[in-house]
């Protein structure tokens, strides 16, 4: 750790059961293994193959880097598909510009400027940790304790500020600021005190970028989801940014600013089960997954507005991951396989198998997500249709998308983080994580693109 003097002005941000989460994706067993020491990170090239709240890098041996590798083609499948990024939906339009004003998440038609993605070392000891990951240069600028004690972080979600929150599965919420100049002081030293990288993990109640932490009484803390909330164009920040979370049976809206619960919410149809995943769409109503209780695993979606939840059950392959896309559709994931949730009808759409895993959209026409072997699929959100692959070294369990367009994958409680490029299938490798585990919007660019599609029938 070192001390790092306040900035002044605003900097671009270089920017998703305890054991039961940990399935293996071979097996279903449920059963993740440990170990595992810290690397460097690599890269690699090659052609794609195609079809109550409180306020709050360096390898083991010491080696950094990027290897670059190769991925082999199928030369049978239709060409990979490509990636335009304009304004975000929804987004107000603003005189705000790059640099300038208190954010760096972006407003208006502008370039948001997002480029961290933060994933959680589940099971590192003695307390689990998030790793702040620059998605350009594949550095790990920051390592943060998820909770006092006893961390099991797991599901991390990123606001349009860039600022993150990271859920223990045994309960507890913290929120860490992504940029210095947002960190308060807070340990009484002179200074500013936080982390410079992943060697760099400070004790608790030394760490000045945390924000706040919930402290949450449950036997199950999962799904995390920010709201977008309102952008100031006197600030150039979003303001009145809210947190979705589910403590057990509850889901919880809480507020971004403070850590506060301003909202309780049974879920109607719960039973015993996990309130496994979930995802805010753009109209700031919550969709999360109730698996694996007495009643049947289903679907269920939070009014913002109102706070009315529905409920409908899962489809034919069930589900583990979701995800929004573009047109505020529902989709759940896993094994491979991928289900849509049709708004019109409350009808699913299926393609695939099913088993275990996340999954994420472009913010245009494709869904992303790993089968068993490790090959990224990509499936036209429309037709389903299989119109990408991308092989990686090894299965990914998270699927994260970042702000210049490349598919990120996390391995299953492994310590790698691959980086796809979708149009030229070059895969760069972080090897510097610690029994990772994570499948949630660990960049942000999930909330800018999800769209609201409006209620279903129920």
């Amino acid at each position: 750790m070192r001390k790092i003097p306040t900035l002044l002005g605003t900097f671009a941000i270089l920017s998703t059961a305890a054991c039961g989460d940990s399935s293996n994706p071979a097996t279903g067993s449920g059963e993740a293994s440990s170990g595992g020491a810290e690397g460097g990170s690599s890269s690699s090239t090659g052609g794609s193959a195609t079809a109550a709240t409180t306020a709050g890098s360096a390898s083991a041996d010491g080696s950094t880097g990027v290897a670059t590798t190769m991925t082999s083609s199928n030369d049978d499948a239709p060409p990979p598909v490509g990636f335009d990024l304009g304004g975000l939906p929804d987004v107000p339009e603003s005189p705000c510009s790059a640099g300038e004003g208190g954010g760096g998440g972006g407003g208006g038609g502008g370039a948001v400027e997002l480029s961290y993605i933060w994933i959680a070392n589940s099971y590192q000891e003695p307390e689990g940790t998030i790793s702040k990951i620059d998605t350009v240069t594949m550095e790990e600028l920051g390592r943060y304790q998820a909770k006092p004690a006893n961390g099991d972080p797991s599901r991390t979600s990123v606001n349009l500020d860039g600022d993150v929150v990271v859920a223990n599965r045994n309960g507890g919420i913290a929120k860490f600021y992504a940029r210095d100049a947002d960190c308060q002081e807070s340990n009484g030293m002179p200074g500013l005190q936080t982390s410079t990288g992943a060697a760099d993990v400070l004790p608790w109640g030394e760490e000045e970028c945390l924000a706040w932490y919930l402290p949450l009484a449950c036997s199950s803390n999962r799904p995390v989801a920010w709201t977008r909330g309102d952008f100031s164009e006197a600030s150039c920040t979003y303001e009145n940014e809210k947190l979705w979370t589910a403590c057990d049976g509850n889901v919880l809206l809480i507020n971004g600013d403070s850590g506060e619960v301003e909202e309780t919410i049974p879920v109607p149809g719960f039973n015993g089960g996990l309130v496994y995943g979930g995802a805010a769409d753009s109209n700031n109503n919550f969709w999360g997954l109730d698996l694996y209780g007495g009643g049947g695993d289903d679907l269920f979606r939070v009014d913002f507005e109102t706070l009315e939840v529905l409920e409908w059950p899962l489809g034919p392959l069930g589900g583990y991951g979701i995800a929004l896309d573009r047109e505020g559709r529902p989709w759940t994931c896993g094994g491979g396989g991928a289900s849509r949730f049709n708004l019109d009808d409350a009808t699913w759409s299926t393609v695939g198998g099913s088993g275990i895993g996340g999954c994420m959209t472009d913010g245009e026409d494709t869904l992303w997500h790993s089968d068993p072997a490790g090959v990224l699929n990509g499936y036209d959100i429309d037709t389903l249709a299989l119109v990408n692959q991308i092989p990686l070294p090894e299965y990914v369990h998270g699927i994260s998308i970042d702000f210049q367009g490349n598919v990120w994958g996390v391995s299953f409680a492994g310590n790698n983080a691959y980086r796809a490029d979708p149009v030229s299938g070059t895969v760069d490798t972080y090897a510097g994580l610690t029994q990772a585990y994570t499948y949630s919007d660990m960049t942000g660019f999930a909330l800018s693109t999800a769209g609201g599609g409006g209620t279903p029938p129920n």
